[in-house]
C-alpha cells in the first residue's frame, strides 16, 4: 500500500481517478526539483476547491438557518472556511506526511506551514469534486468542516467581527483607536498571503494572517482580544493620564 492508498482508507474516500488526488498534494515547488512531474501542482484544485467549500456550506446554512439574516450568514461562512480552521483539519488528517513538496520548502514549512496545508485541504476538495461530483464532495465538508465546528463557532460567537469588537474595546476602555498595517505579503498573485499587525499607539500588540488583507487584520484582532497582557497595560497607563489630568485640572 502506497501512502495515498493509505491516505484514501484513511478519509473512506476511493478515487477513481488516482492522479487527482497526487496532484492536489502537490505543491508548486516540487515541481521545480522534479520538472519532469507530469501531474502538474495543486493551484488549479485549490482555486476549484475553494468555490466549492463556499457554495457547500453557503447552502448549509441558508437551509439550517432560515430566519437568520445574509450577514450574519456570511460572517459565519467566513469563520468556517477560514485558513485557519482548514489548516487544522489538514494537521489533525495528518496531511503532511502525504505533501509532495521540494527539500528547501520541506524545510521552511513551519513558516508557511499554516497556509500550505489549508490550500492543500482546498485541493483535495476540488479533486473529490472532479472525481466524484457535488454530493460526495458535500458530505465530505459536512463530515470534516461543518459539524465538527459550526457548533463551537456559534457558541462562541466566533463569527462576530474581530475588528469591531476591539474596537469598541479600546474606545472603551483606553481611548485608543487599533491601526493596522502590513507586516508581509507573499504568494501568486491569485493566492496571495498577508501577515498584518495590529498596533496601540505604535505598539505592535498581535498578528494575524489571511489570504486577504481583510481577513488578516480580523486574525490580528481576534488575538488582540484574547491577549490580558496589552489591557492590563493600557487599562494601567490610561488610568493614570486620567488622575494627571484631574489634579492639573484642580490645582
Amino acid at each position: 500500500m502506497d501512502k495515498f492508498e493509505e491516505l484514501e482508507k484513511n478519509l473512506q474516500i476511493k478515487f477513481k481517478k488516482t492522479d487527482l488526488l497526487r496532484q492536489a498534494f502537490s505543491h508548486r515547488s516540487y515541481l521545480n526539483e522534479n520538472p519532469t512531474w507530469r501531474l502538474g501542482q495543486n493551484e488549479r484544485l485549490e482555486f476549484l476547491g475553494d468555490a466549492v467549500l463556499e457554495l457547500v456550506v453557503s447552502e448549509y446554512l441558508f437551509k439550517n438557518f432560515p430566519d437568520k439574516t445574509e450577514g450574519f450568514l456570511t460572517s459565519v461562512r467566513a469563520s468556517l472556511v477560514n485558513a485557519e480552521i482548514l489548516a487544522q483539519i489538514a494537521e489533525e488528517l495528518k496531511f503532511s506526511r502525504y505533501l509532495l513538496i521540494s527539500k528547501g520548502e520541506a524545510k521552511d514549512l513551519q513558516s508557511g506551514r499554516h497556509y500550505i496545508l489549508a490550500n492543500t485541504f482546498e485541493a483535495l476538495i476540488g479533486a473529490i469534486y472532479l472525481d466524484a461530483g457535488y454530493k460526495k464532495c458535500q458530505r465530505f465538508i459536512e463530515k470534516y468542516v461543518i459539524r465538527p465546528h459550526l457548533e463551537n463557532i456559534l457558541k462562541e460567537e466566533k463569527y462576530k467581527d474581530a475588528k469591531s469588537s476591539l474596537q469598541e474595546k479600546t474606545q472603551a476602555e483606553i481611548d485608543i483607536t487599533p491601526i493596522y498595517k502590513t507586516l508581509e505579503e507573499w504568494g501568486p498573485d491569485h493566492a496571495k498571503h498577508f501577515r498584518v499587525g495590529v498596533f496601540f499607539e505604535n505598539k505592535l500588540i498581535a498578528e494575524g494572517e489571511g489570504t486577504s488583507k481583510r481577513n488578516a487584520e480580523q486574525a490580528a484582532a481576534a488575538k488582540a482580544l484574547k491577549d490580558e497582557n496589552w489591557e492590563k497595560k493600557f487599562v494601567k497607563q490610561s488610568k493614570k493620564i486620567k488622575k494627571s489630568s484631574k489634579d492639573k485640572s484642580q490645582s
